[in-house]
């Protein structure tokens, strides 16, 4: 067999973290501490356990149908086939500004695979500037994944959408048609352009919409 490689292209969650403006950090803390384990177990034997309290728009995470659509498949109900070993490309859109169009993918074969879209945002990351003027889907091309065959869209970016768009048209058309998103994605030059394969699964919590993943390319070198 070829040699493979890893590529993780997620951010890591840690106390202070801002991923979205207005959006709070995640708390990391102890609910049991080492120190206090001790009173437990045998000498030198000692455990910890934390506790995390965070909105689930927190680092990189994965957008069920439930998030946009109450009858939608929340993240308990979407199946492994939706968000792992998924056969991927990657879109390269850094120099097409802020509204990334239909055009951009039209040229690629997109039908049953995962579709990364890489605008460079991610340099921004914990800066001010990531929280504005960040690269989106326009509504013609969320259409277009969508009736292309897409099964799962992300980007490295603020927001699949222009967040100055109330009706959110990229998730409305992308998470109706039960394709998950990933937002906040990174490192995406790391990544060939196709013939990788891509993993981003949460944990599979009933009622929730969106959760963080460890996203990842699995890459035949």
């Amino acid at each position: 067999m070829p040699p493979r490689r890893l590529v993780d292209v997620s951010h890591r969650v840690e106390a202070g973290l801002i991923t979205y403006p207005g959006l709070p950090a995640p708390i990391i803390s102890d609910h049991l501490s080492r120190a206090a384990s001790a009173e437990h177990y045998a000498p030198g034997t000692q455990f910890h356990i934390g506790k995390i309290e965070m909105v689930a728009n927190t680092g990189t995470y994965v957008d069920a149908p439930f998030h946009r659509y109450a009858d939608g498949a929340d993240l308990s109900e979407l199946p492994l086939t939706s968000l792992a070993d998924l056969d991927a490309v990657v879109i390269r859109a850094s120099d097409r500004g802020r509204a990334i169009d239909r055009d951009a993918f039209a040229p690629h074969e997109v039908r049953g695979k995962a579709v990364l879209v890489h605008t460079g945002w991610d340099r921004h990351w914990r800066t001010e500037r990531y929280g504005s003027g960040h690269p989106f889907l326009t509504r013609a091309a969320a259409a277009y994944l969508a009736a292309a065959g897409a099964v799962l869209v992300g980007i490295d970016s603020l927001n699949i959408d222009d967040t100055a768009d109330g009706q959110r048209p990229a998730h409305s058309l992308l998470l109706r048609a039960g394709i998950p998103i990933v937002e906040h994605l990174c490192r995406l030059e790391q990544l060939p352009d196709r013939g990788f394969r891509f993993f981003a699964v949460p944990v599979k919590v009933k009622q929730f919409g969106t959760f963080p993943v460890r996203a990842f390319g699995l890459v035949e070198s």
